[in-house]
C-alpha cells in the first residue's frame, strides 16, 4: 500500500504543478480573475493532500487498513472537491454545465475532512508516550 500511496502522491503533486502553471498562464486570457482564483484553490488543496499522502505512507504506526481508508477518502475527496472546482472555474470554456454537478464539491470537502479525522482518531488511540 505504501508504494501505491507514494506513487499517487507524486502524481498528484506533478499534476498540481502543471495545473497551477496552466491556471497562471493558460487561463489568463480565457476566464475571469475570480475563476482563476477558484481554480487555484483546487490546485492548492490537491497539493496539500499530495503532501498528506506522503506523510501517511511514511507513518509506520498506522495499520494498512487505516492507510487504505485515508487513501481512498483523499482520492475520492480530491476528485469531487478539486475536480469539480476545476470544472466550475472553467465552465465558460466547455459545453458541459459543471454547475449541475456543483453539489459534489462540499461532498469532496467532507471526504477530505474525514480522512484527517481518521488520522486524528488513530493518533488519539495511540495514547501518550510514558518515557
Amino acid at each position: 500500500m505504501n508504494r501505491t500511496i507514494f506513487i499517487t502522491a507524486a502524481i498528484l503533486g506533478v499534476l498540481a504543478i502543471i495545473l497551477g502553471a496552466f491556471a497562471a498562464h493558460g487561463l489568463k486570457s480565457l476566464v475571469s480573475i475570480e475563476s482563476i482564483n477558484t481554480f487555484e484553490t483546487g490546485v492548492r488543496y490537491q497539493m496539500y493532500h499530495a503532501f498528506f499522502l506522503f506523510i501517511i505512507a511514511n507513518l509506520n504506526n498506522l495499520s494498512e487498513r487505516v492507510k487504505r481508508l485515508i487513501y481512498y477518502f483523499v482520492i475520492i475527496g480530491l476528485i469531487f472537491f478539486s475536480g469539480s472546482i476545476y470544472g466550475l472555474s472553467t465552465n465558460a470554456l466547455t459545453s458541459f454545465d459543471f454547475k449541475s454537478i456543483g453539489f459534489i464539491t462540499p461532498i469532496g470537502g467532507l471526504f477530505l475532512i474525514i480522512a484527517w479525522v481518521i488520522l486524528l482518531i488513530n493518533f488519539l488511540k495511540m495514547g501518550t508516550d510514558k518515557s
